[in-house]
């Protein structure tokens, strides 16, 4: 009775190992599909990648794939060349994008002179967020005056392999990745780097 009582008991901890691995590799899988076309909630927890400003050989950036551009004309990474690029993913209706934002435009106005470019990647979460009418509006209600580029299926998303909204990334003047950060604040950092790479 005790030996049976003993294998029933091995048997149900083993099962429920089973069932833990199992819905781990669910969840591992189900993220990596939700990556692929772009579709995670908002506020995700901040993932920094802190320090990349003194590593000179960071990833070249991908270029932007084609979308609809607001503010500017069509702009290239090669074109941007010997300038510090801010590349924000974003969407209008994420209230941690809208959190960020007076960060960003203040950057924007503060060093755009000094040799910064800011790109605002639009990579919607909702079908309302696809529609280039509303993007041209929330924009321009948002007080945006730095170029957006839509991205509608994902393609400059994947290529930068974002996972959430807002990621930004600060490309050096020869078009290297050098800081990363995913979520809201790090804001001081993040206009350190700035600095920093414009002075190089």
């Amino acid at each position: 009775m005790t030996a049976d009582i003993n294998r029933m008991r091995r048997e149900t901890v083993i099962a429920i190992a089973i069932a833990g691995l199992l819905l781990v590799m669910i969840t591992a899988a189900l993220t990596k599909q939700g990556s692929a076309f772009g579709i995670f909630t908002h506020g995700m927890s901040p993932r920094t990648s802190s320090g990349n400003a003194a590593v000179k050989d960071g990833p070249t950036a991908p270029e932007f794939a084609p979308g609809t551009w607001i503010n500017s004309e069509s702009l290239t990474l090669k074109s941007l060349r010997g300038r510090v690029v801010l590349v924000e993913f974003w969407t209008f209706g994420c209230y941690n994008c809208r959190n960020t934002l007076p960060y960003v435009k203040r950057w924007d106005e503060r060093y755009r002179d000094k040799g910064l470019t800011v790109v605002g990647v639009h990579s919607p979460e909702l079908d309302e967020e696809k529609n280039i009418d509303n993007v041209r509006r929330e924009t321009a209600s948002l007080g945006i005056r730095y170029p957006v580029v839509t991205d509608n299926d994902y393609a400059t998303w994947r290529a930068y392999n974002v996972e959430a909204w807002p990621t930004i990334f600060i490309l050096d003047k020869a078009g290297r990745i050098r800081w990363t950060h995913v979520g809201e604040g790090a804001y001081d950092e993040a206009d350190g780097v700035i600095q920093k790479l414009l002075a190089e």
